[in-house]
């Protein structure tokens, strides 16, 4: 059995939920591993992110969003709106707060900014949606249909970022 370790970089964008159709990616680095019958596991180690499977949708707004990923957005906003101030939910409280500063402190690639941080409504959904798909991958094909594709999706709208995906690939 062939175990592989792969890692997709993927830039998101501010003041908007990101959605990155990554099916092609993740088909190339199944084609490149040459795993023939397996499984590909992908996640994220972001905890305001998801790994989805859905369908294609072709038709998209003036904005080059998918009309079924608008359509999400809109029920999403009705039931989790985003978090504009520190009074619209109790997260984050006083305690992650400072411990978020002394990470900023520690580590120079975390955001110092306490604006950045309320995104209640970005762990919500991250939550709710999940972190990771696994597909089967049958003769070296993924097994995810004719409409079926993978997104990664980036619930914080409050800065772009590099995001992670990791992709764990196992088979013959």
């Amino acid at each position: 059995m062939k175990i592989q370790h792969e890692q997709l970089l993927l830039e998101t964008a501010a003041a908007k939920v990101t959605y990155l159709n990554m099916t092609d990616q993740i088909k190339e680095v199944i084609e490149k591993a040459g795993i023939k019958d397996g499984l590909c596991t992908i996640t994220t180690p972001h905890t305001t992110c998801s790994v989805v499977f859905e369908e294609y949708v072709h038709d998209v707004d003036w904005k080059g969003d998918e009309f079924l990923h608008v359509d999400q957005n809109r029920i999403l906003d009705k039931i989790i709106p985003r978090q504009l101030t520190e009074s619209d939910y109790l997260y984050p409280g006083p305690k992650h707060v400072e411990f978020l500063v002394e990470l900023a402190a520690e580590d120079p690639s975390y955001e110092a900014d306490p604006v950045t941080i309320l995104n209640a409504d970005a762990h919500i959904k991250g939550s709710l949606f999940g972190a990771s798909e696994t597909i089967i991958i049958k003769d070296g094909v993924p097994q995810i249909g004719s409409v079926g594709y993978l997104y990664f999706i980036d619930w914080d709208q409050n800065r772009e970022r590099t995001r992670k995906c990791n992709l764990l690939l196992m088979g013959e």
